[in-house]
């Protein structure tokens, strides 16, 4: 909603926390109009927010991003974006339209919550799980709810980090969702040591490229000083959960890294290494972000994860790759890495919680990163498209997911947004409406070199059967706009119609309220069944 920055007339009492931002002469003046307009972000009293990413545009227009607690307790949904321009306040992105606060004394013990997450999450879990209080208010009336978390091991191998929103009062599973973010169903960077060296890597997938590297005296490591000190490390095939503590950096004597086969284990590590360093390049001169927190620094990357493990994550500001097996190849593939990446640059914007509506553009918004990285690098073994993990198939024709029609994974994608929303549908499979609608925002209907896509006919609730024409603006334009949407407009709880609002705004900001390119968002999500 459009705001102006007069004082509203009812008085709430609000404290805004600092943080690394304060100080920083854009959020300090968020604060201020924060505690001049309570109202328009629900503010209740014992409410605290605390500044978490600022973005100020060349036009001068300020954005910042804030969490909340209330009474001390984190509030699941709560967070929201201020927006202003020339010292007003424009409007807030946010999906908690309520100032109601549930009181904050349980009926149920923590262990009794506990036990009703573990009815759910099975017995296949690490350690004890945990439980604190929260408000849980994604998308429902904030309730006083315990927070259990769960790690463990799925029967697929792939690792999880379950969060379970338990109602304090009732013991009702309110939503639940897994921190684990991987490429299919089912920290920080290596150091600042040595110098900077340049070497090749002899991979699996790209043939010989050159990798950025760190040397000391006569050894190299597999460590990026160029781009914040990313690193590659050897799991050495431990399990998920121990693979951390148990990796060993790669370390090599003449820089050159892998034989092009399996047989050599730093030849996937190069893979890796030549993913993570594309992406961070695509991210830096494409947006002019500087790494997944936009503080310069790399992350780590764990490869041979597990034994024939067909996976890969993104977990705790790090990335873990499976080597694959049967008909699945390591899992280092550009897109893949581009896809975990993105991950990580969710968890530092937007937040998009990984279930419902928002898991599902969480999901959306690395494939439709890690294609673009893939375009980005333009390299001949790998060219282009939009397919997801098409390297990593020994029979050279399958797929992840297939953006121009999501259906054809086996039918389990949505090309089309259904009437009552996506809940409980997984994020890998409630992803496809936002793939199908950025390759028909990218590409159009009918693009000449590639794949023919359908439009949404009114009443489809899951394949597309329309025959609606569309134009694409290009991969270029389709990219500027989805990521701004993302960073600026998206908050943790963002529905598939807030995601239209908040792409619409951004053609605004960056082509106009009447340009050409905001009629074609607004075309190509109609397109989707999203009006």
């Amino acid at each position: 909603m459009s705001l102006t920055p007069k004082l509203l007339t009812f008085a709430v009492t609000i404290a805004l926390a600092g943080t690394a931002l304060a100080g920083n002469p854009v959020a300090d003046h968020a604060r201020l109009l924060v505690r001049q307009n309570p109202g328009a972000v629900h503010a209740a009293a014992n409410d605290q927010f605390v500044e978490r990413d600022v973005i100020r545009d060349a036009s001068g227009a300020e954005h910042v991003r804030f969490s909340r607690t209330y009474a001390g307790l984190d509030v699941i949904g709560g967070d929201f974006v201020v927006h202003s321009s020339r010292g007003a306040l424009r409007s807030v992105s946010k999906t908690l339209d309520t100032d109601f606060r549930p009181g904050t004394r349980p009926s149920l013990d923590s262990d009794t919550a506990i036990a009703r997450a573990g009815a759910d999450f099975g017995t296949e879990f690490l350690g004890l799980p945990s439980a604190r209080l929260v408000v849980f208010a994604l998308n429902t009336r904030p309730t006083l709810a315990y927070e259990v978390i769960f790690n463990g091991q799925k029967g697929n191998g792939d690792p999880t980090e379950m969060h379970f929103f338990v109602d304090a009062g009732n013991g009702r599973v309110l939503d639940k969702w897994d921190m684990v973010h991987t490429a299919k169903p089912g920290g920080g960077g290596g150091g600042t040591t040595g110098t900077p060296a340049v070497g090749t890597g002899r991979t699996l997938m790209y043939g010989n490229v050159t990798l950025n590297t760190s040397q000391s005296g006569t050894s190299f490591t597999m460590t990026d000083l160029t781009r914040g000190g990313g690193a590659v490390y050897d799991a050495n095939n431990a399990q998920y959960s121990t693979a951390a503590r148990r990796a060993v950096l790669f370390a090599d004597a003449d820089n050159t890294w892998g034989n092009n086969t399996l047989s050599d284990r730093a030849t996937v590590a190069a893979d890796a290494h030549f993913g993570v360093s594309t992406t961070f390049d695509f991210y830096k001169n494409t947006f002019g972000r500087n790494g997944i927190f936009n503080d310069g620094k790399g992350v780590k990357s764990y490869v041979h994860v597990g034994n024939s493990w067909v996976n890969a994550a993104w977990y705790a500001n790090a990335m873990y790759y499976g080597d694959g097996g049967g008909s699945y190849l390591p899992l280092t593939a550009l897109d893949i890495a581009g896809h975990e990446m993105s991950h990580g640059v969710n968890q530092a914007t937007a937040g998009l919680v990984y279930s419902n509506d928002s898991g599902g553009l969480n999901e959306a918004n690395s494939d439709i990163m890690g294609t673009l990285v893939e375009y980005y690098a333009n390299n001949a073994n790998d060219p282009g498209d939009y397919k997801i993990g098409e390297e990593i198939y020994t029979n050279g024709t399958s797929a992840l997911r297939y953006m121009y029609d999501p259906n054809l994974d086996g039918n389990v994608s949505y090309d089309c947004y259904p009437a009552g929303g996506l809940g409980g549908v997984d994020p890998h499979y409630s992803s496809g409406p936002a793939n199908h609608l950025f390759y028909l925002l990218a590409e159009g209907t009918s693009p000449a070199g590639g794949p023919a896509s359908k439009t949404c006919n009114v009443g489809d609730t899951k394949n597309a059967t329309g025959t609606g024409s569309l134009t694409g603006l290009g991969r270029a334009k389709a990219g500027a706009l989805w990521f701004r949407a993302h960073t600026v407009y998206m908050t943790s709880g963002t529905t598939y119609p807030q995601a239209r609002a908040a792409m619409l705004n951004a053609a605004t900001d960056l082509y106009g309220a009447g340009s050409t390119e905001r009629a074609a968002v607004a075309a190509a999500w109609s397109a989707i069944g999203v009006n």
